[in-house]
């Protein structure tokens, strides 16, 4: 990798955050974290990032409703959604405001990383 890819990681779940990111730093990337739709938009608007990888179901600030910011003020990232729920038309509503891809929790780590080199590269 010769630029290190800056990566955002929404998710409200604690534990998977701490995880996931590690990991990702682990292979390379440059990531932040957010808890929460809320703290993810004030961080987007303060910072250019890669890719966000956004969580779908998240109290107050949905995944979705980030998304829609995205796709409103011209935000160049790519964005994968990440959901616990296996269901088509969140899929679909995801990829028709910009997501350029869609992950089903739980996910493992070569899946993640395929799917952020798919979508990085395109």
């Amino acid at each position: 990798m010769d630029k290190k890819l800056r990566l955002l990681f929404v998710d409200d779940e604690d534990q998977l955050r701490l995880v996931v990111s590690d990991q990702l730093q682990s292979e390379g990337y440059d990531v932040e974290t957010a808890d929460d739709g809320d703290t993810a938009l004030v961080m987007i608007k303060k910072n250019k990032y890669d890719l966000i990888l956004l969580d779908i179901r998240m109290p107050r600030v949905s995944g979705i409703e980030v998304l829609k910011y995205l796709k409103e003020h011209k935000v160049s990232s790519r964005v994968i959604m990440l959901t616990a729920v296996d269901d088509l038309s969140i899929a679909l509503e995801s990829i028709k405001n910009g997501a350029n891809d869609y992950l089903t929790k739980p996910y493992d780590l070569d899946n993640l990383l395929t799917c952020i080199r798919r979508v990085t590269t395109r």
